[in-house]
């Protein structure tokens, strides 16, 4: 199955972005590079998408076998085209490139344990607030603990979880200052 070429001089629409990411493998791919940060090589990467297929480590070889080729043929290639990643055939190469950065907004929708950023941080907000109003209104067995508290334990889970996402999105970021 051959794709048109998308141009790169011209940034995704979001129908591109959309077409990009139906596919499995092509976020798989995407995700990989950026928590690798680096160059990477195509066995490697096959690799390490297989055996998040799988569940298993190393996964199967006819497996990996099938992600590489899948991925040679049709993935890389795409992605490539699309301006997401530089691969180099020749040399077997994957780098994520400065233009996956439009693609990664779409691919965060949800954290990996099923909710939003933006879910995680409004819930955690209103449990704070919720907690500490009843800290103050004397409730039952919550009133003994000191809404300073309270308010401490709920900021340093706000910053311990910011810190957790920008480490988690470091390349996006890095590149940034690149």
């Amino acid at each position: 199955m051959s794709y048109p070429a998308i141009q790169r001089e011209q940034s995704l629409s979001e129908t591109d972005i959309h077409d990009l990411l139906r596919n499995d493998r092509r976020r798989q791919t995407i995700k990989c590079l950026q928590s690798h940060g680096r160059e990477v090589m195509l066995r490697d990467l096959a690799e390490e998408i297989a055996e998040r297929e799988t569940g298993e480590s190393p996964a199967p070889r006819n497996i990996r076998d099938s992600v590489y080729i899948s991925l040679h043929q049709s993935h890389l290639p795409k992605l490539d085209d699309a301006g997401v990643v530089d691969y180099d055939r020749d040399r077997k190469t994957i780098t994520l490139r400065e233009e996956a950065r439009t693609v990664d907004v779409y691919m965060e929708v949800v954290t990996k344990y099923g909710m939003t950023w933006a879910s995680y941080y409004r819930s955690l907000g209103v449990l704070s607030l919720f907690l500490i109003v009843l800290t103050m209104v004397d409730a039952p067995v919550i009133s003994v603990i000191d809404p300073l508290i309270v308010a401490t334990v709920f900021l340093a889970a706000l910053a311990g979880s910011t810190l957790y996402q920008l480490w988690s999105r470091r390349w996006v970021y890095l590149n940034r200052l690149s």
